[in-house]
């Protein structure tokens, strides 16, 4: 029996899939991520934007062109967000939600059955199988949902409310990888609490982890002297912060829900500089926002020089029914278009300077199949580099993407 799990969105849900996979190989399925000819398919949906889920939609009939006899079982956030549009495609046999995962191989394994409880909130965190093993770079789900409540943002009502995995079950986890670089994970990983510990006592937990440490997402509220004191302690986690904007103007922000100022996000910049000097900060800014003007969108741009980002991640506004920025009015089309190729060229100059800083310099480089990442997330190539590999490298030559390198021992 062959088992295809399929999924779109965001790397907690790639992870999660990965879990699913492990399990239904422990069930003794053969398991595919690709989609292909299968007895049974498992779909594992995104609603970040409206086109994700219409992306989740469709990837129901691609599954049944493969084989249209085989039960199709649906889960993630565009199911919960409306689980009657994937009931009411053929071969649908379950449709599960953004929640109770752990649910999902036991029912797969009493199919044809009536899923229950599927749909209501978890109150605590859900254990899945560890995912299968990698060498390379391996994602340890750390935390799930979110209480921010961002006015663009679905996701706080289709994952629920903010709740953290056991330190003992992470480090657990972490400790049978074989992988040489491990990212946490999760919906708001600034969040993370086991009781009176927090993300910083979670980096401390994995420091005996023969393994480099990579954080997921960061909100400004984390950055603490106090938490850059036990990163700097843990010893082994990569100086490489994805410091959530989403707008470098304050009003724009206050509009946004997001709870600190264009000035507040640069002083937390600062601090992480003051302590890893040559740390990357990349980012995500919002194109567009309906309270955007050209005024607050020149901010965006400005910010992008004042807090030295390394990568920037720029998408035009998108409206999501449910929250309360899509009751605002729209910014038109050609303004966010206009906006988005100034962003895009703003970006790629950013990507660019920081990159020439390191030209020369020595970094430390995990290689998977098609290129790698050095500590502070700069993509490098080489010809001889092995999958797996880790490698003292020295940059050569940034050809707008990536960077050569000479490999100059393996660690």
């Amino acid at each position: 029996m062959k088992a295809c799990v399929f999924t779109l969105g965001c790397k907690l849900n790639e992870v999660e899939s990965a879990s699913l996979m492990r399990g239904l190989e422990e069930m003794g399925y053969e398991v595919t991520e690709e989609l292909s000819s299968a007895d049974l398919y498992l779909l594992n949906t995104c609603a970040v934007t409206a086109e994700a889920e219409r992306k989740s939609r469709q990837a129901v009939s691609r599954m049944r062109k493969f084989n249209p006899d085989a039960p199709v079982v649906v889960f993630g956030c565009a199911a919960q967000n409306d689980a009657a549009a994937f009931w009411n495609k053929e071969g649908v046999v379950l449709v599960g939600g953004a929640m109770h995962k752990d649910k999902i191989l036991g029912l797969i394994a009493s199919l044809p059955c009536k899923a229950e409880g599927l749909f209501v909130p978890e109150t605590t965190f859900s254990e899945l199988p560890c995912p299968k093993p990698v060498r390379t770079r391996a994602y340890l789900r750390v935390q799930d949902g979110c209480n921010r409540f961002c006015s663009y943002c679905l996701i706080p009502y289709l994952r629920g409310r903010s709740r953290s995995r056991s330190m003992e079950s992470i480090v657990r986890e972490a400790e049978l990888s074989p992988a040489r670089e491990l990212v946490l994970t999760g919906v708001d990983l600034s969040s993370y609490r086991d009781g009176e510990k927090d993300l910083g006592d979670l980096l401390l937990a994995l420091k005996g982890v023969p393994a480099r440490i990579r954080l997921g997402s960061l909100e400004v509220s984390a950055v603490t002297q106090t938490f850059l004191e036990k990163m700097r302690a843990a010893g082994n986690v990569a100086p490489h912060f994805h410091l959530s904007l989403q707008s470098g103007s304050s009003n724009v922000l206050r509009a946004m829900n997001r709870h600190y100022t264009r000035e507040e996000y640069l002083e937390a910049c600062n601090m992480i500089y003051a302590a890893f000097p040559q740390a990357a900060i990349t980012t995500d800014l919002i194109v567009g926002f309906p309270t955007e003007t050209e005024e607050d969108f020149k901010e965006s741009l400005t910010i992008i020089e004042e807090a030295g980002f390394a990568r920037v991640h720029a998408f035009p506004f998108s409206p999501r029914k449910g929250t309360a920025a899509a009751k605002l009015k729209d910014i038109p089309a050609e303004v966010k278009r206009e906006r988005m190729a100034r962003m895009l060229e703003a970006a790629k100059s950013a990507e660019e300077k920081y990159v020439t800083r390191f030209l020369g310099k020595k970094l430390t480089a995990l290689f998977e199949a098609e290129g790698g990442y050095t500590e502070n997330y700069i993509r490098v190539t080489s010809p001889i580099a092995s999958e797996g590999g880790m490698y003292e490298v020295k940059l050569t030559k940034y050809n707008g993407e990536s960077a050569k390198c000479v490999l100059l021992k393996e660690i």
